[in-house]
C-alpha cells in the first residue's frame, strides 16, 4: 500500500505551512495565531481555500492575515557528473 501523502506529491503537491492571525469577537484587542501544515498544489492553494472557507462559515473568529510558505517536496532528480576514480583501501 503506498502513502496517500507520496502519492499527493507525485501529482503536483507540496508541503505548505500556512500561520493565521485572527481574533475572537470579545477579544478584539488580542491578536491570536494558528499555524498547520498541508499538502496543498501552488499557487492556486484549493486545500487551503477550502479550510478558510470553512473557517469562514463555522468559526466565530475574524481573520486578520495569512501567510503561506510552499515547497515541493519531489522534484526532478540533482545530479552532477564526475570525472574520477576513488580508491578505498
Amino acid at each position: 500500500m503506498t502513502d496517500r501523502a507520496f502519492l499527493a506529491q507525485m501529482v503536483g503537491y507540496g508541503l505548505s505551512t500556512v500561520e493565521i492571525h485572527y481574533w475572537m469577537p470579545d477579544h478584539r484587542n488580542l491578536l491570536q495565531r494558528f499555524v498547520m501544515q498541508q499538502y496543498d498544489v501552488a499557487p492556486q492553494f484549493p486545500e487551503l481555500d477550502r479550510f478558510l472557507g470553512f473557517w469562514r462559515r463555522e468559526i466565530d473568529a475574524v481573520l486578520h492575515s495569512v501567510r503561506v510558505a510552499h515547497k515541493h517536496l519531489i522534484g526532478p532528480q540533482e545530479w552532477r557528473a564526475v570525472d574520477g576514480i576513488i580508491s578505498i583501501h
